[in-house]
């Protein structure tokens, strides 16, 4: 059945990403302020347990987008608090998010090697 999970994840990912660009193009939010808009969103959606179902039901179509970043992060503080206490709130979100984050960093550096980025000028 990998063509109905292929399938689930392309449906939720894409109106993940639809109701994104609506808010683009029909508000006056920035794309900056909506991005973290969908980060904030993911962090109390998985905080309260209703971003999991989501994630269970598209796999990536939900974790890979800026909403499962969120849920992400919430699960790694909530994770980290059973562990370890009040301190495991500033380190379990990092902790859980590392991975990610240093992809996105080193993939972005060598993107920037490789095209040599610019002003748009």
């Amino acid at each position: 059945m990998l063509l109905v999970q292929l399938l689930k994840a392309f449906v939720v990912g894409g109106i993940i990403c639809a109701i994104g660009q609506v808010l683009i193009d029909y508000t006056k939010l920035t794309p900056a302020r909506i991005l973290v808009s969908f980060v904030v969103l993911g962090v109390v959606l998985g905080g309260i347990g209703l971003y999991q179902p989501l994630i269970d039901f598209a796999g990536s179509g939900a974790s890979v987008p800026l909403l499962g970043f969120g849920a992400l992060l919430a699960r790694g503080v909530r994770e980290a608090m059973a562990e370890k206490g009040l301190l495991g709130a500033l380190s379990g979100g990092l902790t859980a998010t590392a991975a990610g984050i240093t992809a996105a960093m080193v993939l972005s550096m060598l993107a920037a090697l490789i095209f040599k980025p610019g002003d748009k000028s």
